[in-house]
Parts: structure tokens; sequence; C-alpha cells
């Protein structure tokens, strides 16, 4: 986790904002870290749907079956570390500016700041990571986060924050040389990113 929020919301979520919700944590663990070896044994029981999402869950538990987590470890800093820089630097601010630290993580924990959200103690990451995107989006739409699951409030902030670069960057990691497990995570981020765009333009 890179973010919390500074109080607890009880909330009823619907199975539909449930289930984007899970997939958003999902995303954003993966994204956030290697996979520990408990991670490993449930990506390995995903049960896949129908669709460009069903598909990317069912590679990625395929995957998951048949590597180890030093491998996937090392995977992991190859393709998002590496010795000076990893292969996908999945930041909004590199992504929308070409450098680090720029406007758009400033605009970004402006936001955090009004919705009361914060960073967590300890963590290193630029809060404008994908995987803390997608971490926020998960609570938005959870309500574990704010006091309302209003749609407009996760469609403002997903156009905002995530809707300019996200498919972008999850269309290089699908693509990324070292990519093994992450090539499938790619494409679960792709498909889901453009569902959830359009679900948000039909809003």
């Amino acid at each position: 986790m890179i973010a919390e929020s500074a109080a607890e919301f009880d909330s009823s979520v619907s199975p539909e904002d449930q289930a984007r919700s899970d997939l958003y944590a999902l995303l954003g663990s993966l994204l956030l870290g290697a996979p520990s070896e408990s991670t490993l044994i449930s990506l390995r029981k995903l049960k896949a749907g129908d669709g460009e999402i069903g598909s990317a869950i069912s590679a990625l538990a395929q995957v998951a079956k048949v590597l180890d987590q030093p491998t996937v470890e090392r995977e992991f800093n190859q393709v998002f570390i590496g010795v000076s820089r990893g292969e996908v630097l999945p930041y909004a601010s590199y992504y929308l500016t070409g450098f680090l630290h720029e406007k758009p993580l400033a605009d970004l924990r402006a936001k955090m700041r009004f919705l009361g959200i914060q960073r967590i103690s300890g963590v290193v990451e630029p809060e404008d990571h994908i995987g803390s995107l997608c971490e926020i989006m998960s609570g938005l739409a959870s309500g574990s986060l704010v006091q309302s699951q209003s749609l407009d409030l996760q469609k403002e902030f997903f156009n905002a924050h995530i809707a300019p670069w996200a498919a972008h960057c999850f269309s290089d990691l699908e693509k990324t040389e070292s990519a093994v497990l992450y090539a499938p995570v790619g494409s679960l981020g792709s498909a889901f990113m453009a569902i959830e765009q359009e679900a948000f333009r039909i809003e």
C-alpha cells in the first residue's frame, strides 16, 4: 500500500463495484512490488471469464503456474528498477512530461489532500506510480478511502490522473522484452483501462 485514508468508512458495495475494486487492487499489488509466494499461489488459482479481461487473467494464471518467486522477483527488478532505471517507468509525470516529480504529481498530491487520502509513512515511491493510482481507484470504488462512492468522483479522478497515460503505460509493459509474468499484467491493465474509460464516458 502507498496511500491510506485519514478515516475509516463503512459502506455497502455493489458486486460490480467490488469486482472493479478487486481488479484495481490486484493490479496495484502486482505493480508496486514483486509478488510473494502466497500471491503467486493466488494467481495460479484465478478463474477467467470471457472477453479480453478473461483472456488476460487466464494468461496470467498460466504463466504464474510455471514461474517461481525468485524468478518473478528478478523479472520485477529488471522491468521496473534495473541498474540505473527500469525498462518501464510507471509514473504519470514521466509519461506526461518526460520527467519525474513534475506537475502531474503535484496535481495528484493536491487532489489526495482534498480527499483526505494520506501517503503511508516510509513508502518511497512517488504517489503518481500507476500501482498507487490503481490502489486509490480500488479504494474509491469500494468506499474504503472516502465516504462517498460517487461515480462522478471516480470518473473525475480517473479522467484527471489515469486516463491520459495509463493505457500507454500498460501497453508498454505488455510489450517489454523482459516481461513474462508482467506481459499479461500489461494486457489485463490495458483491457481494464479501456472498459473503465468507456464506462465513464457513457456514465
